[in-house]
């Protein structure tokens, strides 16, 4: 079998005097992180990713986890002092005090309005959505779907990819619990969980992972919240990129966390910095939930449960805050 070498033609494959034209000759564009990703499975216009996963039938396999009606909040409280990356902010005030009085109301009316202020999608416990991070290929930033950032990159809100585009999850979660695995309080500050640790932490829950459900991670991490914030800062067990490609394969629509990143730091590799950010978001699609409490659902051994989320409809936006829920 010979093969055309001429790169402005479709390669010729010639055998058994059979002449045959290759509709796409070329191999995959190499990228920065493996083969091009894209166009998606869900078409080469979509925009929410694993969230097409979010179907009827995996809200009705939800309602079937609700055994006891027993609500879990795995939002932190967003005041001050919360541990906050680099130099994003947060800040909440009552202008006024009261805000506003009800000029002639006979009844007295005041009221209140709070004032807040950071990157309210990336501060506290916080949603990634797809437009978050992407990738440098030669001159373009390429997202999810091959979508390009000059092409959806806007300053007053994202074009495409925007938190608005991913709807509701209502569907089966399931909590990993490495540390109890592995039978300690917390993991080291930087332990990378592998693979066989969320096959261990599987173990506990004595169900599978379906498509369209949320993994929740727990690391013990999160026990440092407001307790210690420089260690918890500093550096952080989280996922592998070893244990990111088991998730990916079990088709999770989210992978949370109770730390600041999902994934371990310091990094695997010091030259490719947030590598589990990319194989999720950029390449599956998959949104990630970081700063979760997810210690009342350990202590109960709730390894099952109704989940239950809703990102801010912030047009445009990278991510949203929010308070997640579990329902055993």
């Amino acid at each position: 079998m010979r093969v055309s070498r001429n790169p402005a033609l479709p390669a010729i494959l010639i055998g058994a005097g059979l002449l045959v034209f290759a509709q796409d000759a070329s191999p995959p564009r190499e990228t920065p992180i493996g083969p091009r990703w894209w166009p998606s499975k869900w078409g080469a216009d979509d925009q929410r990713g694993a969230a097409n996963l979010l179907t009827k039938d995996k809200v009705l396999e939800a309602k079937e986890c609700i055994r006891e009606g027993k609500l879990y909040q795995l939002g932190r409280l967003y005041e001050h002092g919360m541990p906050l990356p680099g130099k994003r902010h947060f800040s909440l005030t009552i202008p006024g005090l009261p805000t506003g009085v009800q000029s002639g109301a006979k009844n007295g009316l005041v009221h209140n309005d709070e004032l807040v202020s950071g990157e309210l999608g990336q501060i506290g416990t916080q949603f990634d959505g797809l437009g978050h991070v992407g990738v440098r290929v030669g001159g373009e930033d390429i997202f999810y779907n091959g979508h390009k950032l000059s092409d959806f990159g806007d300053t007053y809100g994202l074009k495409k990819l925007g938190v608005e585009q991913v709807g509701v999850f209502f569907t089966r979660g399931i909590l990993l619990d490495v540390p109890a695995a592995k039978g300690v309080r917390r993991l080291a500050v930087d332990y990378g969980i592998t693979a066989a640790d969320l096959e261990a932490a599987l173990r506990l829950t004595d169900v599978s992972i379906r498509p369209g459900d949320v993994a929740l991670v727990r690391t013990g991490h999160g026990q440092l919240w407001m307790m210690d914030n420089e260690r918890y800062s500093k550096s952080e067990p989280g996922l592998t990129l070893e244990a990111a490609q088991w998730l990916s394969e079990r088709q999770v629509s989210l992978v949370g966390s109770d730390n600041w990143a999902v994934e371990v730091v310091p990094h695997e590799n010091a030259d490719r910095p947030f590598e589990v950010h990319q194989w999720l978001l950029v390449r599956h699609g998959i949104y990630l939930l970081e700063n979760l409490d997810l210690e009342q659902l350990a202590r109960d051994k709730v390894y099952e449960f109704a989940f239950v989320f809703a990102p801010l409809r912030l047009k445009g936006a990278t991510g949203s805050p929010g308070n997640p829920v579990a329902v055993r």
